[in-house]
């Protein structure tokens, strides 16, 4: 009987550290994607770097200047930015960006072409991993 239980002791102990293993490496996975997402915003950063008194306008269009001031190259298109102006969301068909992708330490030009009534306005870009800038300007 002794060698029964001795068998059956060894058995449970093996399913029992199956199943700490399985779930160490559960916690680990987690933490090593949750990781990379937090590096991946890290490196995600731009900022607005126009002179807020002057704002360039042709045509119907003006002009924004994004820096890429994070670690990585960013991606500048409609669908990985969104536009406000005062508080209103932009339609994807009323701006663009000059270049589809920007290095780090880049500048791209952002057109927006929209109306606007003289005086103070915000502007919020939203970008990759829903980093977001607000920038106030006159006009």
């Amino acid at each position: 009987t002794h060698v029964i239980f001795f068998v059956a002791a060894v058995i449970v102990a093996g399913m029992v550290s199956g199943v700490f293993i399985a779930v160490t490496m559960n916690v680990t996975t987690s933490l090593s994607n949750r990781g990379d997402r937090v590096a991946e915003q890290l490196n995600t950063d731009f900022d607005i770097i126009n002179d807020p008194n002057i704002i360039p306008l042709v045509g119907s269009y003006y002009h924004f200047y994004l820096k890429n001031v994070g670690g990585m190259r960013l991606t500048t298109t409609n669908e990985t930015f969104q536009v406000f102006i005062d508080g209103e969301l932009i339609r994807i068909s009323q701006y663009y960006f000059e270049n589809t992708s920007i290095p780090v330490e880049g500048v791209t030009a952002l057109y927006v072409n929209t109306t606007l009534a003289p005086g103070d306005h915000t502007l919020r870009v939203v970008g990759p991993q829903a980093v977001d800038r607000e920038f106030a300007f006159m006009t």
